[in-house]
């Protein structure tokens, strides 16, 4: 990793110390996965799982007690790119809002629902109450734990002063939020992006979305339909409903990667556990792929990424149900999603 970054976007030629072979491709993509199934390890505390039912990754917050982890974070960068760049796959993917901000995307709150639902909630109950008449005791100021230390940051110039009222609540949930997708991560996250755009510019990404993005760094599944099937329950519509048949029908009848981005659609990831889909995680525990009876046939269907459920409205013939969930995947972007 110390070569220039033309010479790690040169052809690769890997050779594991003391064994033999070719290397065709094979040798190359075994060594990039068994080195990121490494580096991103959350172990070494470089990474962390985004919550106790999301395996995705983000960075942690406390990856200081390494005290060269900047530099770590510039390899990883670096590493992350090459593979990116030799198109192969790395052994776990990262979440949503971290591709996001690879791509300079902004943040919204919505985008705080899969990796701190209770962060998210309570941000929403502040949107939807009146602040003041509850008598919340609130500034423009957040406090965060780190290693056992509680730090203390203003969201804006002398925000320790200034109280949150109904007027200037929307701008304090945005701060709010913009705070806790960058706190204690900041300078790691520079370093990540320095080395990443030292072998793969990061302008050459603005052609994708987030999700496409996870798709070239973590590739698509094979997905066994049947345990997709085994392993889904039904709300207000039975196994038999026609719609449950016709969403089936075109469950089969997709390409691998429509599938992939359905599955990231309704639970966030187009990653499955080791298990298959009966392994599936929700934010209160195990939690199966559903299908509910939800709206008009005019509607899209809508996703519920903390439930891995999908609405799916009564539509009146298979044509029209494969129109809507085709457009609802491909095209949505937050509306969809809940």
């Amino acid at each position: 990793m110390r070569l220039h970054a033309y010479d790690l976007r040169r052809r690769l030629y890997i050779i594991f110390r003391g064994e033999e072979g070719l290397d065709y491709g094979g040798v190359a993509r075994e060594w990039f996965f068994m080195l990121s199934h490494e580096v991103l390890n959350p172990m070494y505390c470089l990474f962390e799982y985004a919550s106790k039912n999301n395996y995705s990754l983000q960075i942690n917050a406390a990856s200081s007690v390494n005290p060269d982890h900047i530099q770590y974070f510039k390899f990883v960068g670096r590493f992350i790119a090459m593979a990116l760049y030799h198109g192969k796959f790395i052994y776990s993917g990262f979440t949503m809002p971290f591709y996001k901000r690879m791509l300079n995307k902004s943040l919204t709150l919505k985008d705080l629902e899969n990796i701190d639902p209770e962060f998210y909630n309570s941000l929403e109950w502040t949107k939807e109450n009146n602040v003041e008449e509850c008598g919340l005791d609130m500034y423009f100021t957040a406090d965060f734990e780190i290693l056992g230390k509680i730090e203390s940051h203003d969201l804006k110039e002398g925000g320790a002063d200034i109280p949150v009222t109904e007027e200037n609540k929307e701008e304090y949930i945005h701060l709010m939020t913009q705070w806790r997708f960058s706190r204690g991560i900041e300078e790691q996250m520079k370093a990540f992006l320095e080395g990443f755009n030292e072998v793969v510019p990061l302008q050459w990404l603005q052609y994708f979305d987030e999700r496409e993005l996870e798709l070239m760094l973590c590739g698509m599944q094979e997905f066994d339909i049947e345990d997709w099937q085994r392993n889904t329950i039904y709300r207000h519509y039975t196994r038999d409903s026609k719609q449950v048949v016709w969403f089936w029908r075109a469950v089969k009848e997709m390409d691998n990667e429509k599938r992939s981005r359905l599955l990231q659609f309704v639970t966030g990831t187009c990653r499955l556990p080791v298990g298959g889909f009966s392994e599936l995680m929700g934010s209160n525990g195990a939690q199966k792929f559903c299908i509910e009876k939800v709206g008009k046939d005019t509607w899209l269907p809508r996703s519920h990424t903390c439930f891995n459920r999908i609405d799916l409205p009564p539509y009146k013939n298979y044509e029209q149900l494969w129109e809507k969930v085709s457009f609802a995947i491909e095209e949505t972007e937050g509306f969809g999603q809940e």
